[in-house]
């Protein structure tokens, strides 16, 4: 499990790291504005489909099921309900593409009710880039079944991997964009993102047919199987709706503030999703393959053993990651952006969320190891009923908070709503006797908290000491603080952690050791 965690969590850091470059050369250009706010909802709409019928529902459904045909029915079998539900799945959201581009006027009034009441000409331009980013869903939606099917069969290098092109792809496009002058480059931008679609599908695809895996070409059917998905989907489809309408509300929330309200949070949110894409990604990808055969195995203790494992190493990363995010939110956000046309005070509103959302960073860290749990029992209804309750909640909380807390409104409802939801999901599955953490684990998570805590009172107070002015300095400056700051809160949680005999220098060694003989 440590193995497959660390090729998913390495391919995703390294996409990541390019999603950073882009986001910086999307800050330079554009800054915080009008045109940033509606090249915004372009890539979000496109997104969130991804995230429903694609990465979500369907791969919960599918893996679990594509797993038990192929180990009872054979390949042949498997592949033939693979091909069916590819063919279905590029039917089904050709069509909602066509319908969503007659319709993108009507679309944009819905998920950004603000952009035409303000007059700022967001709306014209969300419709133009929306329509240019839309056919994404196809494509992308396509690739994930495809990702899906090679995780399946523990192909995890090369699913991972091939998310690197759109961020490979963004970059070229947003280079291009600013050749040509600085008002092309949303344009140029969101069509990189449609390209890149393009290059993913047609490398997974690749990736399949070399694994021995390549998908049949047939006419999309409801056959017994593809009903049989649907039926398991469906749950997961609302679940996965609710994560969905909650960012939806949170976009809605954000159109109705001052404008540059949306770029703050979407810079400060990809600033976030650095170690929750990279862990979070890892986990949902690697272990609902482990848990779907420990409970086809009814062996529960394992079970229980791989979710103690799995907390112990999204602990381990995500609490200095939350408290390392909160104490140097400023001069990281002022490293990252803070240039060309993303000013000074575009970084202090974009730190201060940045500060929120890492508030439920380890929340939704461990949403992602709980949920499969759910999912390899053919559970997918319970974490839907779950979904609701916390979407409420977030709803509540946004209308609550936005008049006084503008902009961190929205951050901190869903880092509130995340808690909740990992907190339930927690209780349930000790309920059912699949989660049990034992003294062991309590212990050392107690002492992970410590070495974290430690750690952040250091940052935050270096950056106190040494960084008062650093948004005002030069990049070189700025960059050169950052990594001492972050380097020696590194080291020194590492060198708690060993002092509290959370890892062992032998341990490690050996691990390394091993890694590298192979």
């Amino acid at each position: 499990m440590l193995r497959h965690l660390l090729t998913v969590g390495g391919w995703t850091m390294l996409s990541r790291l390019l999603g950073l470059v882009r986001d910086q050369l999307l800050a330079m250009f554009l800054g915080a504005g009008p045109v940033q706010d509606a090249y915004q909802i372009a890539f979000r709409l496109p997104n969130m489909f991804r995230r429903l019928f694609g990465e979500g529902a369907l791969n919960a459904a599918f893996v679990p099921l594509f797993t038990a045909r192929y180990e009872k029915d054979g390949p042949n079998k498997a592949l033939l309900l693979a091909g069916q539900a590819f063919s279905l799945l590029l039917l089904w959201l050709s069509l909602l593409t066509v319908l969503a581009e007659i319709c993108m006027p009507w679309v944009i009034d819905l998920i950004a009710p603000g952009f035409r009441t303000q007059g700022t000409g967001r709306f014209a331009i969300a419709v133009q880039l929306t329509r240019i980013t839309m056919p994404y869903t196809v494509l992308i939606c396509g690739a994930a079944l495809v990702a899906g099917l090679l995780n399946a069969r523990q192909k995890f290098g090369a699913a991972s991997a091939a998310y690197i092109a759109f961020n490979i792809v963004g970059i070229i496009a947003i280079l291009i964009g600013a050749f040509r002058g600085h008002q092309y480059v949303a344009a140029a931008s969101a069509w990189g993102i449609t390209i890149s679609g393009v290059f993913q599908l047609a490398g997974l695809l690749w990736a399949a047919k070399k694994a021995g895996l390549m998908l049949p070409l047939v006419r999309p059917t409801l056959s017994a199987d593809i009903r049989l998905l649907i039926r398991r989907m469906l749950p997961g489809l609302v679940g996965s709706g609710v994560t969905q309408i909650n960012l939806t509300i949170d976009t809605i929330i954000a159109t109705l503030l001052p404008t540059g309200s949306i770029s703050w949070l979407y810079f400060a949110d990809r600033v976030n999703q650095l170690p929750l894409g990279v862990l979070g990604a890892a986990l949902g990808t690697t272990l609902l393959p482990l848990f779907t055969r420990h409970i086809t195995a009814n062996d529960r203790p394992a079970l229980q053993d791989s979710l103690n494992q799995a907390m112990n190493y999204a602990l381990l990363l995500s609490l200095p990651a939350m408290i390392g995010l909160f104490s140097l939110a400023p001069e990281i956000m002022a490293t990252l952006f803070g240039y060309g046309h993303f000013s000074l005070l575009d970084v202090h509103n974009s730190a201060a969320a940045l500060r929120m959302y890492a508030l439920g960073l380890p929340a939704f860290i461990i949403i992602k190891l709980l949920a499969p749990a759910f999912f390899a029992e053919g559970d997918t209804s319970t974490p839907v009923r779950i979904g609701f309750v916390t979407m409420g909640i977030n709803l509540a909380l946004n209308v609550l908070l936005y008049r006084t807390l503008a902009h961190l409104a929205p951050p901190l409802a869903s880092a509130l709503a995340a808690i909740i939801n990992m907190i339930a999901l927690g209780y349930l599955l000790w309920r059912r006797e699949s989660f049990r953490p034992t003294f062991q684990s309590v212990t050392r998570a107690t002492r992970i908290m410590l070495a974290a805590l430690a750690m952040g009172m250091w940052a935050w107070g270096g950056a106190n000491l040494l960084a008062t002015n650093l948004p005002e300095w030069h990049a070189l400056p700025r960059l050169f603080l950052l990594l001492c700051l972050i380097g020696s809160s590194a080291m020194l949680y590492g060198g708690l952690l060993i002092a509290l005999r959370v890892l062992s220098l032998e341990e490690l060694r050996s691990r390394l050791l091993r890694r590298l003989k192979r």
